[in-house]
């Protein structure tokens, strides 16, 4: 099941809905800082500690995080910004059987922990804690992030103060927004979860592995999709869409614009003709890469929308929507799915605003048409609300053809399953984790490899 990508507010009703159960705010602190302790133990080992707590509840999630740790047998020393507030944070706090240094003269450790201000931040924090806080974390050899690095906004993931950067970010109960989107992520270094009896819910999600459908018996080329992968001005950006339709498991992949033999023979090439538009057993159209925006490449676009065809809208076709207006999608039938980076998106939506998930649900919204926003954070948004976050992909993915490849990679599942969403969200994992296989340096063409043991870790 996908996990939930919490608001503050979803947080805040999870928790209620504990303690309406009977759980007290002391115990499930409890659990929070237990933990917290025990993924860093079992991250760092016994690696003298400093644990920063603040005045709230984050703050005395730290102090339970110190004395289970001191329990442990690790060296730990507490300091505080300032007294604890709450009463939960109260009792953490007598519970912590050693003394409290002044956050301003602590002395650093090799694993710092910052339990200052977690999820619900609205404002900057004061300069005098938050310096002296990225001090002590860029002194030491390791950072663990309770929750969420201090000074990053949880609902949109903004940076309200430069927030002392984590290696490990432990997500309470339920990840947060701030985990998958920009620029709160660049601060949160891996994240993990820790489950302390939160049944949340929420309209966001984490896109998870999918689970594809091998063949069955009965399958055949077609029954496996037909996929049709339109070519332009740059044939190449096409060809490499057209061989990730291949390796993401489409039955049959046609090359509209490009004829000739080469390898792979199994790709079937073909000069442009606008009759093989209307061949029914086409599952999904991918049009864009390469196709080149001058009035050849309009024309064909154009040809394309007016059929009936699910289709993936990429690169030139977006530059060439952009000129039209987003509008002209909202009157297709069959499903689109639209794949911008940000400067696409721009040139689609200028007046768009906020975070990555905003701008994809405004897209979505406009244009009736599921949208995949690559970045950074890659956000899928389906024009009802609904919304899934790519978990965070090699950076190495920033590099030409690589957009191609998982229009190529969309286009193949949307051909089976005419569900775009689904499929939008089934091929974003998959070209991350086919980069992952890939490695360091990859160039676009090796995508395609890594797709297929990609696809068959998910049969």
């Amino acid at each position: 099941m996908s996990r939930p990508i919490l608001t503050a507010a979803e947080t805040r009703a999870a928790e209620q809905a504990l303690f309406d159960s009977g759980v007290t705010v002391e115990a499930l602190m409890a659990r929070a800082g237990r933990a917290v302790a025990d993924r860093a133990w079992d991250r760092f080992g016994p690696v003298p500690a400093l644990v920063a707590c603040g005045p709230g509840n984050n703050g005395g999630d730290g102090y339970v995080v110190a004395q289970r740790l001191r329990q442990r047998g690790v060296a730990v020393r507490v300091c505080a910004s300032a007294p604890p507030t709450s009463p939960a944070a109260q009792a953490a706090r007598a519970a912590w059987e050693g003394p409290v240094e002044p956050l301003a003269e602590a002395a650093p450790a090799p694993l710092f922990f910052d339990a200052l201000f977690g999820t619900g931040l609205t404002r900057p924090l004061d300069e005098a804690v938050a310096a002296p806080a990225r001090a002590l974390a860029a002194a030491a050899r390791h950072r663990v992030a309770i929750d969420l690095p201090s000074g990053i906004a949880s609902d949109d993931g903004a940076v309200l103060s430069t927030p002392p950067a984590a290696d490990l970010c432990v997500a309470l109960g339920a990840l947060k927004r701030a985990h998958r989107l920009m620029p709160g992520l660049a601060a949160c270094g891996e994240v993990v979860l820790a489950e302390i009896g939160l049944d949340a819910a929420s309209s966001v999600v984490e896109i998870e592995p999918p689970r594809l459908a091998a063949p069955g018996v009965e399958s055949d080329k077609y029954k496996r999709g037909k996929l049709l992968v339109a070519a332009g001005a740059m044939p190449g950006a096409a060809l490499l869409a057209a061989l990730a339709g291949q390796r993401a498991g489409a039955g049959y992949v046609e090359l509209l614009g490009l004829s000739g033999d080469a390898p792979p023979h199994a790709l079937v090439r073909r000069a442009w003709d606008d009759a093989a538009l209307e061949d029914r057993r086409i599952g999904a159209i991918v049009i864009g890469p390469g196709l080149g925006t001058e009035s050849e490449g309009a024309r064909r676009l154009a040809r394309v929308l007016a059929g009936d065809r699910p289709l993936v809208l990429d690169a030139d076709a977006l530059t060439l929507i952009a000129r039209q207006g987003p509008a002209t999608l909202r009157g297709r039938a069959a499903p689109s799915v639209l794949t911008p980076h940000m400067g696409e998106f721009a040139r689609l939506f200028p007046d768009a605003t906020g975070s990555a998930l905003d701008k994809a649900r405004h897209g979505a919204a406009a244009t009736g048409a599921v949208l995949l926003l690559k970045g950074a954070c890659t956000v899928v948004a389906h024009p009802d609300g609904r919304a899934a976050i790519n978990p965070p992909a090699p950076a190495w993915l920033a590099s030409a053809g690589t957009g191609d490849v998982l229009a190529g990679t969309i286009g193949a599942l949307l051909a089976q399953r005419s569900d775009g969403f689904a499929a939008a969200q089934a091929g974003a994992w998959l070209h991350a984790e086919a980069a992952r296989l890939a490695g360091p340096l990859l160039i676009a063409d090796d995508l395609l490899a890594g797709l297929r043991a990609a696809a068959r870790a998910c049969l």
